[in-house]
């Protein structure tokens, strides 16, 4: 009998024997440096000339591996192959199917360090943060694996005489599966296999700055047994490979996490019918957000600070979930700015692959061009309290940043920064600052810090977001306990790790017989 869903537990890292046994994963990934990855289409391997280097964004001189990039030509063939084995995938019964998701979470949960530590090296997380992606990862093999056995079951309708009416969910067809690098293990693993256990095949585009870790991934869905065909891996150019994917007229659904720039043009390509193509295709997309910590006169001062700074600061603000601002009643402004201040000055910062720096780097290149411009915004549009600056030259290292007094339509309290910066909004009354946070384009997350009831029941219906969050941070969703999901530009709301997130991969059919 299966047993009943639960979290995986985070591992304790104030233990000994569990720092010995991560800094051994940490040495075992090291000594695979350096190695190739291919493209997999059907089971076969392809190497092909045109590669790119996974880099270590703590040390932009070391070289994780090196991954093959698909073309057109490949792109193809591998939606040929998703089509085809499409034919024979959708017929396996869901228990089947949930079977090869919950071993391939055994696997993950024997090899747990192990996938962590590639995300220290590839991904620049500190080690909790490592821990949590990788326990996150689990947690959708298992909660999707029993969600899809629950819809394969027989499901309710209103009976009349003389007829037998059967509901039943169906899978769509080929889905391109186009996962974001922050959390380049579990939302992909997520997306990955909500799309195969409801009977779909899939292409998998993995984000560019973290190839491996999907390329493992894939490693332990074929020791899990998973017929081949079933995934294809297909690291490529998103703006040559990944448009070729979603224009095509075999796609029938698209699962995307990642910008809202990028969301929005997959969603008006996908839009488009191409020649020989018979559905609408369906667009799954979590676009990121600006998210607001509201605090009120009446509170718990330090846990506001706490929320603010854990929120905005873990994972370096990396987050579509990140506190990026907060906004204060004045009464408790200036004592909560300093509590912010003073322990975003206490963070430690430096080289992930060392315990105890909370915070490592930001994860490219580019990425760390755009956090520091929009710094040089900051300083003109607000008061800088702390940070601003940039750590050890070897990766690409920015302080944890906070800017006061900041006016809610300034471009750091408006636009999505994705990094290691918070903005501090003085508000006249709480009712003023619920109303500024809204004055976004975004609605994923939110969280309100108060002890007054009446407050936080106004903030329950007026505070427009998925998921909101009271007397707590913002960040830190749970997979079947805060399905999660956005509105407005944050997305088309899907509620991943929820109770009707497979169902955008499935259709209903009735059959119904006259006896």
């Amino acid at each position: 009998m299966q047993q009943a869903y639960r979290n995986e537990p985070f591992t304790d890292f104030g233990r000994e024997h569990n720092r010995l046994a991560f800094q051994q994963a940490l040495d075992l990934v090291k000594s695979q440096f350096g190695k190739s990855y291919g493209i997999l289409i059907g089971g076969e391997t392809i190497h092909t000339a045109k590669t790119i280097s996974s880099i270590n964004p703590a040390k932009k001189d070391e070289v994780l591996g090196f991954v093959s990039q698909a073309d057109i030509g490949l792109a193809e063939k591998a939606m040929a192959t998703a089509a085809e084995a499409f034919e024979s995938w959708k017929t396996v019964p869901a228990s089947e199917r949930a079977r090869y998701i919950y071993k391939t979470a055994a696997i993950l949960r024997r090899r747990k360090h192990e996938f962590s530590a590639w995300m220290v090296y590839e991904a620049g997380k500190s080690w909790q943060e490592a821990d949590i992606d990788t326990a996150e990862g689990i947690d959708f093999l298992e909660f999707y694996g029993r969600e899809m056995e629950r819809l394969a079951e027989r499901q309710p309708l209103e009976r009349i005489q003389g007829e037998d009416n059967e509901l039943a969910y169906i899978p769509l067809g080929v889905g391109v599966i186009i996962p974001p690098w922050n959390f380049p293990l579990a939302i992909m693993a997520g997306m990955t296999t909500s799309a195969i256990v409801t009977g779909n095949t899939v292409v998998l585009k993995p984000a560019s700055p973290t190839p491996v870790i999907a390329a493992k991934f894939i490693e332990i869905l074929a020791e899990a047994g998973v017929p081949d065909g079933v995934v294809q891996y297909l690291p490529g150019a998103g703006g040559e490979v990944g448009d070729y994917l979603v224009d095509h007229p075999l796609t029938r659904f698209v699962s995307f996490t990642g910008s809202r720039d990028v969301g929005l043009r997959i969603n008006e390509r996908a839009a488009k019918t191409q020649p020989g193509q018979k559905w609408i295709k369906r667009v799954v997309a979590e676009m990121g957000g600006k998210d607001t910590i509201v605090v009120d006169a009446d509170c718990d001062l330090d846990l506001a600070a706490e929320s603010i700074v854990l929120s905005a600061f873990g994972f370096s603000g990396q987050k579509c979930s990140a506190c990026s601002r907060a906004v204060i009643v004045e009464e408790a402004y200036e004592t909560v700015a300093e509590k912010v201040r003073a322990r975003a000055a206490s963070l430690t910062m430096g080289d992930p692959t060392d315990y105890s720096n909370y915070m490592g780097p930001v994860i490219d290149e580019k990425a760390y061009r755009k956090i520091t411009e929009y710094i040089a915004i900051g300083n003109e549009e607000g008061k800088l309290l702390q940070g601003g600056g940039a750590g050890s030259q070897a990766g690409y290292f920015i302080e944890p940043t906070v800017f006061g007094d900041v006016t809610p339509t300034a471009r750091i309290a408006q636009e999505e920064i994705f990094g290691p910066v918070v903005a501090l909004i003085r508000a006249r009354d709480f009712d003023e600052a619920l109303d500024i946070a809204n004055n976004t384009e975004y609605g994923l997350t939110g969280a309100v810090i108060s002890r007054n009831r009446e407050r936080l029941a106004k903030a329950r219906e007026t505070f427009h977001v998925g998921n909101l969050y009271f007397n707590r941070k913002c960040t830190g969703a749970l997979v079947g306990v805060h399905p999660f999901g956005g509105f407005n530009m944050s997305g088309t709301d899907s509620k991943a790790g929820g109770r009707d997130y497979l169902l955008l991969f499935l259709q209903a059919k009735l059959v119904s017989e006259k006896y």
